[in-house]
C-alpha cells in the first residue's frame, strides 16, 4: 500500500503541471480548452520522439514546452481573430493535434525503455524510479508555482486575469484583450504539454491516446483543490490545485486497489466531477433548510 500511494503521489505531481494550465484557462480566462486533449498528447509525442533519436532529455523537455505553446496560439487566434467560438476552436485544435502527433511520433505509441529520460541523473544518485520522479515532479512544480505567482502578480499577469474576470472594464483600461486571451491560452497549453512530456518519460513510452480525457482529470483536480484545500489567495490556490491533482491520483489508487475495473475510471472520473460542480445547487437547496431549522431553534 506504502509503494502504491508513492506511485499516486509521483504522478501526481506531474498531473499537477497540466491541473495548473487547466486552471489558467477554466478559471482565471473563464475558458472552457479542450485543446488540452491534444496538447498534452503533442508534449508527449516530441518528447518521447526528441528522446528516441538521441536528443537530451531536458532539450526535448523544452521543446515539448514550446509545442504546445504553439497549440495553444493556434486555438487563441481561432478564437479571437477568427471569432471561432472558444469551445469549438479548442475542439478543431484538438482535432488537427491527433493528425500532428501520428506524423510527430510516426506511429501510435513510441517506447522509451532503457532510455535516459530528465529522471535518470536523479536514478543515477541511487533513488528508486518512483523515488526520481517524486523529487524531480517536486522540484518541478514548486518551481512553476513560484514563477506563475510572480507572473500573476506583474502588469500583464493582472492583465489577463482582469480580461478573464471582466473583460468590459478590462477593455475600458486599456487591455487588449484579445491578446490577453492568446497568452493565457499559449502558457496554459504550454504547462499541459509540458506536463505531457514528463508523464511519457515517467512511463516509459507516449501514445496517441494519452489525451483523451485529460480535461475531465485537469477539472476533477481543480475541483478536488478548490473544495478540500481552499482559495483564500492566488498563492494558496496554485498549492491547492498541486494537492488537488495528488489527492486525485491518490483516490483513484485506493478504488483500483479495492477492485474497481481500469475501464470503469472514465465513468468514476465524470460522476466525481459532476458531483463537485454541483456542490454550490446543492448548497443552495440545502440554506432554506438549515435557515428554517435555525429558526426553529430560536
Amino acid at each position: 500500500m506504502f509503494e502504491i500511494l508513492l506511485g499516486a503521489i509521483s504522478l501526481g505531481l506531474l498531473w499537477a503541471i497540466m491541473t495548473i494550465g487547466v486552471y489558467i484557462t477554466y478559471r482565471i480566462l473563464d475558458i472552457a480548452d479542450l485543446t488540452v486533449e491534444g496538447s498534452i498528447a503533442m508534449g508527449a509525442a516530441i518528447a518521447a520522439f526528441s528522446i528516441f533519436n538521441g536528443m537530451n532529455p531536458f532539450i526535448a523537455t523544452c521543446l515539448a514546452f514550446v509545442g504546445g505553446m504553439l497549440a495553444g496560439l493556434v486555438t487563441g487566434i481561432l478564437h479571437t481573430k477568427l471569432k471561432i467560438p472558444a469551445l469549438l476552436a479548442g475542439i478543431l485544435t484538438m482535432i488537427a493535434l491527433y493528425s500532428v502527433n501520428l506524423r510527430i511520433m510516426g506511429k501510435a505509441n513510441l517506447s522509451l525503455l532503457r532510455i535516459d529520460t530528465v529522471f535518470t541523473p536523479l536514478e543515477n544518485l541511487g533513488l528508486s524510479p518512483t523515488n526520481a520522479v517524486m523529487l524531480f515532479g517536486f522540484i518541478s512544480v514548486m518551481a512553476i508555482v513560484g514563477l506563475l505567482y510572480w507572473f500573476f502578480g506583474t502588469e500583464i499577469g493582472c492583465a489577463i486575469r482582469a480580461t478573464g474576470n471582466n473583460p468590459q472594464m478590462a477593455r475600458a483600461q486599456g487591455i487588449n484583450t484579445n491578446n490577453m486571451i492568446i497568452l493565457g491560452l499559449v502558457i496554459s497549453n504550454g504547462l499541459v504539454a509540458l506536463s505531457g512530456s514528463l508523464i511519457a518519460q515517467s512511463q516509459s513510452f507516449a501514445d496517441i491516446q494519452m489525451g483523451i480525457g485529460s480535461i475531465v482529470i485537469g477539472l476533477a483536480s481543480v475541483i478536488i483543490g478548490e473544495v478540500i484545500f481552499g482559495t483564500r489567495n492566488f498563492f494558496n490556490c496554485l498549492i491547492s490545485l498541486v494537492l488537488g491533482a495528488i489527492t486525485y491520483r491518490i483516490i483513484i489508487a485506493l478504488v483500483l486497489k479495492m477492485g474497481m475495473p481500469a475501464n470503469d475510471l472514465k465513468l468514476f472520473t465524470a460522476i466525481t466531477v459532476a458531483i463537485a460542480l454541483s456542490l454550490p445547487v446543492f448548497k443552495s437547496y440545502l440554506r432554506p433548510i438549515k435557515k428554517s431549522m435555525n429558526g426553529g431553534d430560536l
